[in-house]
């Protein structure tokens, strides 16, 4: 099978989580050609006419999408399967209509509210949300960028009232040129459940929690920029994933589950996503995100949670191409 590996532009002097895409290409280039496929790298930009030409000289049977951003903005990640579709190829991951509802966070959390799935509660500038105060401390975050950009033990913050709360993310979004939101912190315990689609199921692979025991008591639990993409920080090495669980925690892991192939259902998911949980003290879950299109480098979460549950590196990326839809 010849396949074309579909990725975002990585400029030069890049930041980590934008060179990662370059470490995605090469390692699932690698499981290609060990699975006996031919692998073509293409740089997917901005002139769609142009990649669109590149694409038909290189005759792929299928395109592996593992476009992130284009133009410098996370929001671009649409365009490469609307471009794939509208010129009838077959791709992997996400279709148009899943990262429709799952990129940007608060219409996520939105489609969230109207399937009867939990989410922490929300404000931004448009918000219909209830304007009730906040019940202890929030997090700011941006709306459309992906991969903890801008989070950071300041994003933990306590505001009295929904117009200070307001206000603050104003002036937060004019200093960062973002567009963001407040949603309500949820003290307790974050777990990433990853979900695989092999043949015409999507199977839930060994659940992963976020261990925070190394954090001191007066920092918040939260896997900000730093716990992603540092590798020399404090806070990446204090932040391992662990999937050995106690007998107590069956119940909530079950419900995980369950909550996880909502999402998938919910949010047209195919091939491969993850959902990211965080667990109150009194042991409710709440979703965080649906990532559609989650990292697939050999070191993150998704690649362990598949290894844990018996699927090599080389499975994992064979799984996600036979899970490719027909061109249309």
């Amino acid at each position: 099978m010849r396949i074309v590996l579909l990725h975002n532009e990585v400029p030069e002097g890049s930041s980590a989580d934008v060179a990662d895409v370059l470490v995605q290409v090469e390692a699932i280039g690698g499981a290609g050609h060990r699975l006996g496929h031919q692998c073509v790298v293409l740089p997917f930009l901005l002139d769609l006419p142009l990649v669109s030409r590149a694409l038909s000289a290189a005759g792929p049977d299928v395109v592996f999408n593992l476009v992130e951003s284009a133009g410098g903005s996370d929001r671009g990640m649409m365009l490469a399967p609307l471009l794939l579709e509208q010129i009838h190829l077959r791709y992997t991951g996400a279709p148009l209509e899943c990262l429709q509802l799952s990129l940007c966070k608060t219409l996520a959390k939105r489609w969230m509210l109207a399937c009867g799935l939990p989410t922490p509660r929300w404000w931004e500038d448009s918000s219909s949300i209830p304007e009730d105060p906040p019940l202890d401390r929030v997090i700011v975050k941006t709306v459309w960028e992906h991969g903890s950009v801008g989070i950071c033990d300041d994003s933990v913050f306590r505001a009295c009232t929904v117009p200070e709360l307001i206000g603050e993310v104003r002036r937060r979004a004019a200093r960062s040129g973002k567009v963001l939101f407040a949603e309500e912190y949820v003290e307790g315990r974050e777990f990433n459940l990853s979900v695989l689609q092999v043949d015409t199921r999507a199977i839930v692979l060994s659940p992963a929690e976020i261990d925070f025991s190394g954090f001191p008591a007066d920092r918040p639990r939260i896997v900000g920029f730093d716990a992603k993409w540092n590798l020399e920080s404090f806070d990446y090495v204090s932040t391992p994933r662990r999937f050995e669980f106690p007998k107590a925690d069956e119940v909530l892991l079950d419900q995980l589950r369950r909550l996880a192939l909502e999402c998938w259902s919910r949010f047209r998911c195919r091939g491969y996503a993850r959902v990211d949980f965080r667990v109150n003290l009194q042991g409710e879950p709440s979703i965080l995100e649906v990532n559609a299109n989650p990292c697939l480098s050999p070191d993150a979460g998704f690649a362990a949670a598949a290894s844990r549950s018996g699927f090599s590196y080389d499975d994992l990326i064979h799984h996600i191409l036979e899970s490719a839809a027909p061109p249309l």
